[in-house]
């Protein structure tokens, strides 16, 4: 079989319309049909059919999708291979990282990955974990974060690699009534404003877990998904937030530690099967993780 036929076969898989295939790869989406039609010949069985309008992977097809990606790293481990043999730079590496994510780690991790002579091509994306695996449509890696409470994805197309677990604090203004406090316990904030993030990501998941453990419903006031922000309104006394303890930086708000509970969010490097058998994705997950240890210990 074509390799370059099965990449395009696992660009469908990812993006799921031949549309999407064809403007990712800049083909034609004719093209990229027929290309489909002569692997299914070279596999001697359908790998599409028709799903109303549209056409989806037969089970077949989706069989064939991970021996592709296999092959593709295998491809992709040559490569590699043969660029040390030419002493070329070990590569480049395409991040994706949700914003406070990237505060927290990125710089270092550029430091890092340069000092090693690899590029690395970063993008924030601020998705919901379930939506994180789809953009390895677009990227080699994929920092995500999760509550911890929350079940790790499974997907015999990804493999998650944890890299950080960080707790989550209950911020105040410095005028707070508890702002004198170090601890406080949820139930003492029954009659609290709060700003949470919008639901679906990890510090509103930590807020309704918190709920479900203690049955103290918080009053949900706002939510906005930049922490600078909710920052700069708990400031001013608007309301109160759980945020990660490393993206806390105000100097005119006060962190209490929430006892009685364990909140945090798990940071997740999210990758295709086989890929980190490339040197440079491999290294990168391990600077991530090296990165993280380094920022947990200056916290301490």
């Amino acid at each position: 079989m074509d390799v370059q036929r099965l990449r395009i076969l696992r660009e469908f898989a990812d993006r799921g319309t031949v549309g999407g295939v064809a403007e990712a790869m800049n083909m034609t989406p004719s093209a990229v049909s027929q290309q489909l039609k002569v692997l299914s010949r070279e596999a001697g069985i359908d790998l599409l059919e028709q799903d109303g309008r549209r056409v989806r992977l037969t089970d077949a097809g989706r069989a064939l999708v991970l021996r592709a990606d296999e092959v593709i790293a295998a491809v992709a481990r040559a490569d590699s291979e043969m660029a040390s043999y030419r002493d070329d730079v070990v590569g480049s590496v395409r991040l994706a990282m949700f914003p406070s994510g990237a505060a927290v780690l990125l710089p270092g991790v550029l430091d890092r990955m340069s000092d090693l002579g690899i590029r690395l091509v970063v993008a924030d994306e601020d998705v919901k974990y379930s939506d994180a695996p789809a953009l390895l449509a677009d990227f080699d890696v994929v920092l995500t974060h999760r509550d911890e409470r929350a079940p790790q994805v499974v997907d015999a197309r990804v493999v998650v690699t944890p890299v950080m677990r960080e707790p989550i604090d209950l911020v105040v203004g410095t005028g707070h009534r508890l702002a004198s406090r170090a601890e406080v316990t949820l139930g003492e904030l029954e009659d609290e404003d709060w700003i949470s993030v919008r639901g679906g990501f990890p510090v509103d998941d930590v807020l309704l877990s918190l709920a479900a453990v203690t049955g103290v419903q918080p009053r949900v006031a706002h939510r906005i998904n930049d922490f600078r922000a909710i920052e700069a309104m708990v400031a001013r006394n608007h309301g109160i937030a759980l945020m990660p303890r490393f993206s806390v930086r105000d100097p005119d708000v006060h962190r209490l530690v929430l006892t009685g509970v364990r909140a945090a969010r798990v940071y997740e490097g999210l990758s295709r099967p086989g890929s980190t058998e490339r040197a440079s994705i491999r290294q990168l997950l391990s600077e991530l993780i090296s990165e993280a240890s380094a920022v947990d210990a200056a916290a301490d």
